[in-house]
């Protein structure tokens, strides 16, 4: 059991439910649980034509669409940080001081065994336990 659960969330993936469900389901009684979207920053190349305001305005969305994702689950605070996934998911968990790290994954395809996945990197460069939950064909 732990205390403090982070759980990284894909925004347009439908394996949110179930990975916050195993994460209650490993909650201390009294812990807490973090539901953090990543949000990729765009490339430096792209970014010198993008105006700031369209950069926030994706942030706001992804911010919103967290928080209405978790909305009436008291145990889960929602959060969205900018940078890569796998990186960011690590410094999260290492900044938030987390025990345990329960993230999604889909079915690898050659690509992922080439470049690793995000849960991939979570999984060898987390600072704490790390679940990884599959999502089912």
């Amino acid at each position: 059991m732990y205390k403090n659960i982070l759980v990284p969330m894909a925004l347009d993936h439908g394996i949110g439910e179930a990975v916050l469900d195993v994460a209650r389901t490993l909650l201390f009684e009294g812990g807490k649980i973090t539901a953090l979207h990543v949000l990729e920053a765009p490339q430096d190349s792209v970014k010198a034509y993008l105006d700031e305001a369209v950069v926030q305005e994706a942030f706001d969305h992804a911010k919103a669409k967290l928080d209405a994702r978790v909305k009436g689950l008291p145990d889960v605070t929602a959060m969205v940080v900018k940078g890569h996934s796998g990186r960011g998911i690590i410094d999260v968990a290492v900044q938030q001081d987390v025990d345990c790290v329960v993230i999604g994954s889909h079915k690898p395809g050659l690509i992922n065994y080439l470049l690793g996945s995000t849960a991939a990197r979570v999984v060898r460069h987390a600072p704490c336990a790390v679940h990884v939950l599959r999502s089912r064909p």
